[in-house]
C-alpha cells in the first residue's frame, strides 16, 4: 500500500479506526472522515503515533447531510488528484424515527446515501486513478442484517415517521449497501474500478449504543458476550482494500475474507434499479 491513497468514512472508532491503522501501517496515505473536529484530530494523532506514518490527514463533515458530503468531496478533490481506495464504512442505527437535514430517515441518509453520494462525487477520480495505476477499489461495509430485509426496500417510507425506524430501517439500509454495490459494479465494468461489499461480523464497538430500550440493552450485552474485536472485524475490510488476491474481483459479497452469497432479494435488478434512480433523483447526481 506504499504510496496509495485511501479515504475511509466512520474511522474515528470501531472497525473504521482499526482498518485505518492497519492500512497506515502498510504505508498508505490515509484520510479519515469525522464529524467532531476535536475527536477526529485526537484519533488522527493516535493513528500517526501507533503507525509511525505521518502521511495521514482528515476531513470533517456530517455524512447524513447531502451538503456536508458534497463539501467533503469538494475538499478532497481540491487537495488530491488521486484516490486508490474509497471505503464507505460510516453507519449507525436509531431506535426511533429521526429526520436528517434533508428530511429523510436518518439510517437511510447515513448508511446508504453517504455511500451513494460520496462515491458518485469521487468516481471520476477513482476512474482516473484506475487508468493510471491499473486499478482502484471501492469497499462498502454492509452487514448480514441485510438478510432480515426479506421484503426488500420501501422507498415510499423514507419520510414517514411511522414507517421506518429501528432494526427494520437498519436491515433495509444494509440491503441497500449490497444492492448499490451490485448495480455499481455493472456500471463500472471495463473502468478498472472494482467494488465489493462485506459483512464485518458482530463487533464490540460503540455501534448501537444510541438505541433505546430493550434493543439497545440487548446490543450492549451481546457485544460483551460474543462480539469480536474491532481489529478482527476490520480484517475483511483491510483485505478487500489491500490484498493482491482480490485484484480484479468485483460485485461480490464477502465475510471473513471469503466470497459468500448475499440474500436472494439483493440480486433483484429491479430493486437495484429503483434504489439507484431514487438516489439519483434526490441528490441530482447520476
Amino acid at each position: 500500500m506504499q504510496g496509495k491513497r485511501v479515504l475511509i468514512t466512520g474511522a474515528t472508532n470501531g472497525i473504521g479506526r482499526a482498518a485505518a491503522l492497519d492500512l497506515a501501517k502498510m504505508g498508505a496515505e490515509v484520510l479519515i472522515v469525522g464529524r467532531d473536529e476535536k475527536k477526529t484530530r485526537a484519533v488522527l494523532r493516535d493513528l500517526v503515533s501507533l503507525s509511525g506514518n505521518d502521511k495521514l490527514d482528515f476531513l470533517l463533515g456530517d455524512l447524513s447531510s447531502f451538503a456536508d458530503v458534497r463539501a467533503i468531496a469538494t475538499e478532497y478533490l481540491y487537495r488530491h488528484e488521486r484516490l486508490d481506495v474509497l471505503i464507505n464504512n460510516a453507519g449507525a442505527a436509531f431506535s426511533e424515527f429521526r429526520a436528517s437535514a434533508d428530511g429523510y430517515e436518518m439510517t437511510f441518509a447515513l448508511n446508504h446515501m453517504s455511500y451513494y453520494l460520496l462515491t458518485l462525487l469521487l468516481l471520476d477520480t477513482l476512474k482516473k486513478t484506475a487508468q493510471e495505476q491499473g486499478e482502484a477499489r471501492l469497499v462498502n461495509v454492509s452487514s448480514s442484517a441485510h438478510f432480515s430485509a426479506r421484503d426488500g426496500i420501501r422507498l415510499d417510507k423514507l419520510r414517514d415517521s411511522g414507517g421506518s425506524a429501528g432494526f427494520r430501517a437498519y436491515s433495509e439500509s444494509k440491503l441497500m449497501n449490497v444492492l448499490f454495490t451490485y448495480q455499481l459494479a455493472r456500471r463500472l465494468e471495463g473502468t478498472g474500478v472494482v467494488v465489493n461489499a462485506l459483512h464485518p461480523g458482530f463487533v464490540n464497538t460503540g455501534f448501537g449504543h444510541n438505541m433505546k430500550g430493550i434493543t439497545g440493552l440487548a446490543v450492549k450485552v451481546l457485544q460483551r458476550l460474543i462480539a469480536r474485536t474491532p481489529e478482527k472485524g476490520a480484517e475483511t475490510l483491510v483485505y478487500l482494500a489491500s490484498s493482491a488476491e482480490v485484484a480484479g474481483l468485483t460485485g461480490k459479497y464477502w465475510k471473513d475474507k471469503t466470497q459468500e452469497r448475499s440474500s436472494e432479494i439483493s440480486y433483484d435488478r429491479e430493486q437495484q434499479r429503483q434504489l439507484w434512480e431514487f438516489s439519483a433523483a434526490i441528490t441530482g447526481v447520476e
